[in-house]
């Protein structure tokens, strides 16, 4: 089986869809957060290994002590994925840090704050047209 093969992309989404429930609704760690999201899996061609990529919403502290809730419980993911996915092998896990979801989040944020300060400056150029009769946009360029 080849890395990019269509059998493959159908492993590793399953394998993404069942480890989110696993980590979701079966582990009872209270070291790993609700904000825990699985952002990929990679399973290798001879399904003995697969990294699974994480992103935990929170601070340094919480995505340090989820990456180790989840290294603990790797024995347990890994027989509640054989449970429920029928595969030849069932992969050993290595669950890698992802902070994308976080950083897109922070992004988003930032550029909510540019455009609430663009619109606040745009309100003092009106005003000031309105007090002084002055057209506001002539300095822009």
């Amino acid at each position: 089986m080849r890395k990019n093969s269509v059998k493959n992309t159908r492993i590793n989404g399953e394998v993404q869809r069942v480890l989110a429930e696993i980590i979701r609704g079966e582990i009872k760690d209270p070291r790993i957060s609700p904000w825990t999201s699985v952002v990929s899996v990679e399973v290798a061609p001879d399904l003995k290994s697969c990294k699974a990529w994480i992103s935990v919403l929170g601070s340094e502290e919480t995505r340090e002590a989820t990456l180790q809730g989840l290294k603990s419980a790797e024995s347990f993911i890994k027989k509640q994925l054989a449970r429920i996915i029928n595969l030849r092998n069932t992969p050993e896990i290595t669950f890698v840090m992802d902070q994308s979801i976080e950083y897109g989040v922070n992004m988003s944020r930032r550029i909510d704050e540019v455009i609430a300060r663009d619109k606040e400056t745009i309100r003092g150029r009106e005003d000031a047209v309105g007090e002084e009769g002055v057209d506001a946009f002539d300095d822009v360029e």
